[in-house]
């Protein structure tokens, strides 16, 4: 029951972007990026010369809704990187504000998880603002050459994946494989705002 109304009350709170949209739009090139994934290494679009889109994903470790939604994540990787589209998960938040998502915490969430894709700190917070995410978790789905084909949510139901009824990334990803515009490109970011001194 608490757990319930922590997500009421975050949902009510925190879950609808409705801010004047700012980064990037659908049809918009994505600028790349190099930022320190948990492993110590650095991490960009360009070190993926196979690729024939990316799923990238403005997550963190505190919010309740990327908690609902990582194992999700994980299988979205698993079920499309192997297909040419991986997962690259940005942890956004300033971990001054947030210590739960610091870069050591990261490491330690990606270990206990076993992420197989990279987890990547958006240090300086220079990234987020740059693509508008908004959100944890917020999607932006980009073509092979890091065109924006979708953004928003993962799918319709962030309390239960049982209960999901559209699949919205997905829908998406299979749009982009089978060569046709996305029939739904962009929805609502549902989850913690970022945290951010500005």
């Amino acid at each position: 029951m608490k757990q319930l109304l922590l997500f009421a009350v975050l949902f009510l709170g925190l879950s609808f972007t409705t801010d004047k949209p700012t980064g990037l739009g659908i049809g918009d090139t994505a600028t790349d990026f190099s930022l320190k994934n948990v492993d110590g290494k650095m991490v960009s679009l360009a070190d993926y010369k196979d690729a024939k889109g990316f799923i990238v994903i403005f997550t963190c470790n505190h919010c309740p809704f990327a908690q609902k939604y990582e194992d999700r994540i994980i299988e979205l990787n698993d079920k499309y990187a192997k297909k040419g589209y991986p997962v690259i998960a940005i942890q956004p938040n300033d971990p001054a504000l947030e210590p739960a998502d610091s870069f050591t915490e990261m490491q330690a969430r990606a270990k206990e998880k076993k992420y197989k894709f990279p987890y990547l700190m958006d240090e300086g917070q220079k990234v987020f603002p740059q693509f508008g995410a908004t959100r944890t978790p917020h999607v932006f789905l980009l073509d092979k050459n890091k065109v924006v084909k979708y953004i928003g949510a993962i799918d319709d139901n962030a309390m239960s994946p049982e209960s999901v009824k559209t699949k919205f990334l997905e829908d998406a990803i299979a749009d982009l494989m089978a060569g046709k515009s996305v029939k739904t490109p962009t929805t609502k970011a549902v989850g913690c705002g970022i945290k951010t001194k500005a």
